[in-house]
């Protein structure tokens, strides 16, 4: 099953500095709800993370790519992930940054994904519903993040 999701947000910071926080694995490990590990390799990143649709739990494990790396104005990421019995989910994420009017950083993201397997019978409303949630929890503690004064 096919997804598609578009986005945008403003953010607290200026550009740069989102940028750095976009490849910090302990800023992005806490920001990505369920996420249990979040790891850098040499082409990008591997993670599982704890997911639940509807009565279906599962834990995903994948692999993402970084590539058409822009800094600071943005990448593309792409993943795939393995949910065992639940099934699985590949696809990705075009990320721009821009100077967003009265300060900060406006963050855009394209995302397009397909699911298959058990979570994929659960419908597209459901699978829609809870993708939403999760990006804008993700950016909801990724906004905290940025705007918190370096330590």
């Amino acid at each position: 099953m096919a997804m598609t999701m578009k986005g945008e947000v403003t953010l607290p910071a200026d550009r740069q500095t989102v940028w750095e926080k976009l490849n910090d694995t302990e800023v992005l490990k806490a920001c990505i709800p369920g996420c249990q590990t979040l790891d850098k390799t040499e082409n990008g990143l591997t993670a599982v993370v704890k997911v639940k649709v509807g009565p279906v739990s599962a834990t995903f494990k994948g692999n993402v790519e970084l590539t058409d790396l822009d800094p600071p104005n943005g990448y593309r990421i792409s993943g795939s992930g393995e949910g065992g019995i639940a099934g699985f989910a590949k696809g990705g994420a075009n990320v721009r940054l821009t100077d967003a009017e009265g300060g900060g950083t406006l963050l855009s993201y394209d995302v397009e994904a397909n699911v298959g397997g058990k979570i994929a019978q659960l419908g597209a409303r459901l699978i829609d519903g809870v993708a939403k949630k999760n990006a804008d929890q993700f950016f909801a503690t990724f906004a905290e993040i940025v705007s918190a004064p370096a330590a």
